[in-house]
């Protein structure tokens, strides 16, 4: 039956739907033809922070805006294989037993909920709870690996290598795939044991940091410390012949205890006792991490060197959770032959329904490419009566401003130090905000990121910020050799640009940057644009629009945020608001479908947290 409905769906209009559900960062995708319609994590929605819950929220509000319903959709894929994942969990039981018996401790897997083996019953089940259908599309399963190498199809090569890293996949946790127009090859890859994810998550909560959550953190800490502990780390993963590397297994027991114990007492007899969440942390903690770092860094690139060695193209694609390592992806970038190294927005698990529903679209069913990913904003957008309502229950008086108008007053605001909470059109997929629900301020300031953290973020006092900057004068400021719309990479800032943009630099030198044409997005551009006007300096400090919470993703959780903050100015879309004095003493701020109501926040200045 499922030959037949693929035959069917090679020759018609096709809609798919990728869901990742059970495990971290569950959300949606709608593929339509081979064109993105929405990507979504559930989390923006049920303001959960990486919930793995089914993403009720998320689907609905995609339906709902394009008033269809399930049964416009001709195949949901899931990006796990389950009998693949069914074998490696099998066969690591029988590796370690009767040891690896904990692996079947709902405490040994805390980003999973209890399902991932029977995750095509639980998704089928759950769409039936929750959207009151019987018959369901055809549940197609894409594996993990697959689904994430399949952001080569929305890459702008025609050809590339592909190099897949993350935690985990159905049978792997690194894979190597060559691609060419719109099919996929894979040529490699290691055991799922054998992980430069796992064992970055699993130092990051020795580090006394959330696993699964904090390793940006970690990144960030590594430039507080030194090399003393590098030569001891390189014992850990030890690089082999032909781009291979090997975790030294006699220092973790993840393969049997997973997050219940994931170290030996050899770990802890080359570095120390772990650190406890909120503990100072001490010289030997800062150098654990710089050694971290250092040794991820030379194994991205000890592979990406024989990557290019290998295989013909020039253009590489670096995707799943470790990608999302900057620094690692800047150094590719340099130290490697390869011409152009891209990185999509998505590379973790965020992306994973995207992937699985591409390599559904053009691997499986043949379909041609459809499209470029230059942009990220896939979410939801709220229009005018929407957002003025939101801000009449506030109790909130804005000005209208549109054009021209909204960009002077706003880079009149920045240049003059105040912070801005900048939310426009439909809100971001993945992990970083980059211009349509961000938190903007001036990079000028040497004090602007105490003042960021002490007023809005919370934030630990290492963590940077990162700077936008227009793409024509990105050589200026930056040691980058190519537009970075998506924020991947962290390349030097140039000697002569620190002094100009001190708030925007690392304490080791670089930045994460994001470059903006206008083309990719007209007001945010022009905003930076203007500011440049005014200052001689087109970069501003760009970070997420949140406090301790997923982004924002409605008006009301925008208007939170700034009446419970000392958030200077607000622009939601035409709206100006820069006054909170006649703002309800509480306002009740409900999220969608409910998830969120009943909380409320402090309005007033007195009150605020």
């Amino acid at each position: 039956m499922r030959i037949g409905f693929h035959q069917v769906l090679r020759w018609g209009t096709v809609r798919i739907l990728g869901i990742v559900s059970d495990t971290h960062d569950s959300g949606i995708a709608l593929v339509r033809d081979g064109q993105i319609e929405f990507v979504i994590e559930e989390e923006r929605l049920s303001r959960r922070k990486h919930t793995a819950r089914f993403p009720e929220h998320a689907l609905r509000a995609a339906l709902d805006e394009r008033g269809i319903g399930l049964d416009a959709v001709d195949a949901i894929t899931i990006p796990w294989d389950i009998s693949k994942l069914r074998w490696t969990f099998a066969a690591a039981l029988l590796r370690r037993f009767p040891a690896s018996l904990d692996l079947l401790k709902p405490a040994a897997r805390p980003t999973q909920r209890d399902g991932i083996l029977v995750l095509n019953h639980r998704i089928a089940r759950d769409l039936r709870r929750h959207f009151g259908v019987r018959r369901l599309p055809p549940i197609v399963n894409v594996g993990h690996h697959d689904s994430h190498a399949a952001a080569f199809f929305v890459s702008p090569f025609e050809d590339a290598t592909v190099l897949v890293m993350d935690g985990y996949g159905d049978d792997a946790a690194t894979s190597v795939y060559t691609g060419a127009g719109n099919r996929l090859q894979r040529h490699w890859h290691t055991g799922v044991f054998n992980s430069l994810g796992m064992v970055y998550t699993f130092v990051t909560k020795y580090l006394g940091f959330g696993g699964f959550s904090d390793e940006g953190k970690v990144m960030a800490l590594a430039a507080m410390g030194g090399p003393g502990m590098v030569e001891r780390f390189r014992q850990l993963i030890r690089l082999e012949p032909e781009g291979r590397y090997r975790v030294d297994m006699s220092y973790f027991d993840y393969d049997a205890r997973a997050m219940l114990q994931p170290f030996k007492p050899k770990f802890f007899e080359a570095f120390g006792p772990a650190r406890q969440p909120g503990a100072p942390l001490e010289q030997r903690h800062l150098d654990v991490a710089y050694a971290l770092q250092a040794v991820t860094e030379e194994t991205v690139v000890h592979i990406a060197r024989h990557l290019e060695r290998a295989y013909p193209s020039r253009n590489l694609v670096i995707t799943g959770g470790v990608a999302l390592n900057c620094v690692a992806n800047g150094r590719v970038a340099r130290e490697t032959g390869f011409r152009n190294v891209w990185v999509p927005p998505v590379a973790s698990d965020t992306g994973a329904p995207l992937g699985s529903a591409l390599w559904h679209y053009h691997q499986t069913l043949g379909r041609p490419r459809e499209m470029v990913l230059d942009r990220v904003s896939y979410g939801l957008e709220y229009g005018p009566e929407k957002i003025e309502a939101a801000f009449n229950a506030a109790g909130l008086r804005t000005e209208r401003l549109q054009g021209a108008d909204m960009q002077r007053r706003v880079a009149q605001d920045l240049a003059a130090g105040r912070i801005v909470g900048w939310y426009q059109g439909r809100f971001e997929m993945g992990p970083r905000a980059l211009g349509n629900r961000s938190l903007l301020a001036d990079p000028r300031r040497p004090e602007m990121k105490d003042i960021l953290n002490e007023r809005i973020k919370s934030r630990e006092p290492f963590r940077p910020f990162a700077p936008v900057v227009l793409a024509e004068a990105a050589a200026r400021f930056f040691e980058l050799d190519g537009p970075d719309p998506f924020m991947t990479k962290a390349p030097r800032v140039r000697p002569e640009a620190r002094a100009l943009i001190p708030a925007a630099v690392h304490v080791d030198g670089t930045a994460r940057v994001q470059t903006i044409e206008r083309t990719q997005n007209p007001r945010y551009y022009d905003l930076i644009k203007t500011f440049g006007e005014l200052t001689g300096v087109p970069v501003l400090i760009n970070t997420s629009f949140n406090e301790r919470e997923p982004i924002v993703a409605r008006p009301e959780e925008a208007i939170a945020c700034f009446l419970r903050t000392d958030l200077d100015v607000l622009a939601i879309g035409d709206f100006y608001c820069a006054d909170r004095s006649q703002a309800r003493a509480g306002v009740a701020v409900s999220s969608a479908a409910g998830a969120g109501a009943g909380r409320v926040v402090a309005a007033a200045a007195a009150n605020r947290e």
